[in-house]
């Protein structure tokens, strides 16, 4: 276990470094804003005056938003180079965010610490039934989670993974429908919103947006009708959102 968590700490202290990943992958996420907007209303409608841990912060990616907001927010992750970069970034933003260096399989903090919280593409990194047990200690009992991962069912998604193995991790695993299940040992309810399916056939005409952008619409139309006609579908969607509840929904 110890060394899963040292090579995740190598790489991404790497990828906070050089950003070299993102300049591979990120044309991907120009399909990302609906699922973002979402995630982003999730916790911006929350977050005033409450506590909020992001979950695997790297550089801060909700953090300063969520702060700049009226939220008392803490954001850990287990890269020093992650972490260096984001009290950097909120010392120049003169925003007062506590960010820590952590194991997210074994939080630091007391029981019921946070009302709230938040990560992205963080526990596809990780052993679920502990960070899922370590996430339920630490929130209030109406505390609420949510969280954005990658999906691991679709064949064409996994053969891109397969031939770019440099671009992840050995340990990361993108989740199953299964995985998220494992939520239910500890939270009260569970909320699973799929996103892009059919939207990925618009990545390669971003670099046109009078064309991309009434294209990505229609195809994140079509997407959700068939999310909601076709439940089985939502499994093949490159991303989900969980949102996990400890008290009553």
């Amino acid at each position: 276990m110890e060394a899963r968590k040292q090579r995740e700490k190598q790489f991404h202290d790497v990828v906070f470094e050089e950003g070299t990943r993102w300049r591979v992958v990120d044309k991907y996420y120009a399909i990302s804003r609906s699922r973002e907007r979402f995630y982003e209303h999730f916790l911006t409608s929350r977050c005033s005056g409450r506590r909020v841990l992001e979950y695997g912060c790297g550089q801060g990616s909700s953090a300063f938003q969520l702060a700049a907001l009226g939220g008392q927010v803490t954001g850990i992750d287990i890269s020093e180079t992650g972490i260096a970069h984001a009290r950097e970034a909120a010392q120049a933003a003169g925003l007062a965010i506590d960010f820590q260096m952590m194991d997210a399989e074994r939080l630091e903090f007391p029981d019921g610490t946070f009302d709230l919280v938040c990560g992205t593409a963080i526990l596809h990194h990780l052993d679920l039934r502990r960070s899922f047990a370590e996430v339920s200690r630490v929130m209030r009992p109406d505390g609420i989670a949510i969280f954005m991962e990658p999906l691991g069912h679709n064949p064409l998604i996994n053969l891109y993974r397969r031939l770019t193995p440099r671009l992840r991790t050995p340990d990361e695993h993108p989740l199953t429908m299964d995985d998220l299940q494992f939520a239910k040992e500890v939270f009260t309810e569970l909320e699973i919103r799929a996103y892009h399916l059919l939207a990925l056939a618009a990545v390669p005409f971003r670099r046109w947006p009078s064309v991309f952008d009434p294209l990505l619409a229609a195809l994140e139309r079509i997407d959700g009708w068939l999310f909601r006609l076709l439940p089985f579908s939502r499994r093949y969607a490159w991303y989900a959102v969980a949102i996990l509840y400890k008290g009553n929904g």
